[in-house]
């Protein structure tokens, strides 16, 4: 790993962190906190309008990354479609598992940056979601992967996968966003 947090399979590129790499992930860490601050507040439009068009968000049930989401169950496994269906859902209020709505407090740490030979950007990141809710308080760890795309100046999500690592035990009612 480069000091400024970005990834590389070369132990000697470690030396020659640019100012560029160090902005790369600047720009990242704020990426992410403001998804992090958008989930919180409950501001759905505005995480909505993170992902591109042709994105895919997925938390794995009973394992890791490496099943195949086709062929077994998932936490959530949604494309662009479902993700607005999710956000109209919750828009709602009729969530009755979110009446009043949870309040949250994320933080994210230990973010890593790879760039792809293609430009987009493999990212991965620590969570910890804290939520709080009549029916009490959790605390969610999770391990956040991302494929963030530029388009035009800003960054989007094509592909955000969200490991639980307890998937593979009975999880508390989760309708707010992971």
């Amino acid at each position: 790993m480069m000091s400024g947090g970005l990834t590389t399979d070369e132990p000697a590129a470690s030396a020659r962190v640019t100012t560029d790499d160090l902005l790369l992930h600047h720009e990242v860490c704020q990426f992410l906190y403001r998804e992090a601050r958008l989930q919180d507040r409950h501001e759905y439009d505005a995480w909505e309008a993170l992902w591109t068009d042709d994105a895919v968000y997925w938390a794995p049930a009973n394992g890791d990354d490496t099943v195949d989401p086709e062929r077994e169950m998932s936490i959530i496994y949604d494309n662009r479609s479902r993700i607005a269906l999710r956000v109209r859902q919750l828009r709602t209020g009729g969530r009755w598992t979110q009446e009043p709505k949870s309040r949250l407090c994320r933080v994210i740490s230990n973010v890593e940056v790879r760039l792809r030979d293609d430009g987009e950007l493999d990212v991965a990141s620590n969570a910890v979601i804290y939520e709080a809710s009549p029916r009490g308080e959790v605390i969610w760890p999770t391990r956040n992967k991302f494929v963030l795309r530029r388009l035009g100046d800003t960054l989007r999500m094509a592909r955000k996968t969200v490991l639980l690592p307890n998937n593979d035990l009975p999880l508390y009612t989760m309708s707010f966003l992971i």
